[in-house]
């Protein structure tokens, strides 16, 4: 699976194409979904552009890419550095279970934040997928350790380094350390800015394992070009897929 990344916390002035609104993110949405993306992962902003975890945006958010592009899984992130306080993401992602067709159908969670399982508790007890972002080989092990938590669908594997070759490297030691989740539990890996590129030629060559692109993990194709727009980075994308 490619899954389309379409803007994550960068501000609105990173890129003239950066889709913040509603409406820019459900047109990218259709936009990619001509390449077979049927998973997208969206920052829901409020009107000042800054990313929130409020049930009115983000229910905006994901009921307009419902509309436009039905059937389209939509997925959002419990960003720690959007509510530090554990209890007010847990209420927040409870009060996204009332919003009908703007409820999200994915959940990111990281696994090094405080209260991450009962994050995953509040959405799985909605009906919300689980994304279990892993940054590191000690999230690795942490996961295993303690379990994959009922509702997960997939784990994001994501280095957050940006230089190439250790980016790479830090992508196969997670991978390592993660091993085989249990059946029905998928593995998304990742890489960001100088690193995304690399990481995604790695992604293709490891079997039975997703990626994903977009203008949250890189704002240039491979050949350093600045991107028009997430639809240009996913053609890209698609065509060294296949």
């Amino acid at each position: 699976m490619l899954q389309g990344c379409l803007n994550g916390a960068r501000p609105a002035d990173a890129h003239p194409a950066l889709p913040v609104t509603p409406y820019y993110l459900a047109r990218d949405a259709r936009a990619v979904s001509r390449y077979g993306v049927t998973s997208v992962h969206v920052h829901p902003r409020s009107p000042d552009g800054l990313e929130t975890l409020d049930p009115l945006h983000v229910g905006d958010a994901v009921a307009a890419i419902h509309a436009e592009v039905p059937g389209m899984e939509v997925g959002v992130p419990a960003a720690r550095w959007v509510q530090p306080d554990p209890k007010d993401r847990i209420d927040a992602v409870m009060a996204w279970g009332r919003l009908g067709t703007g409820k999200p159908d994915v959940v990111a969670v990281n696994v090094h934040d405080l209260g991450w399982r009962e994050v995953c508790a509040a959405a799985y007890s909605l009906g919300i997928g689980l994304e279990l972002g892993i940054w590191t080989t000690a999230d690795a092990v942490t996961l295993k350790q303690l379990g994959i938590p009922p509702g997960t669908v997939r784990i994001v594997a994501e280095p957050t380094v940006s230089e190439p070759e250790t980016a790479v490297a830090e992508a196969a030691r997670i991978m390592r350390a993660l091993g085989t989740p249990k059946s029905g539990v998928s593995v998304l890996l990742h890489g960001e800015e100088d690193g995304a590129w690399p990481v995604f030629n790695y992604a293709l060559s490891v079997k039975n394992i997703d990626t994903r692109m977009g203008f949250e993990d890189v704002l240039v194709r491979p050949d350093k070009w600045l991107a028009t727009g997430n639809e240009d980075l996913i053609k890209t994308a698609h065509a060294l897929m296949t």
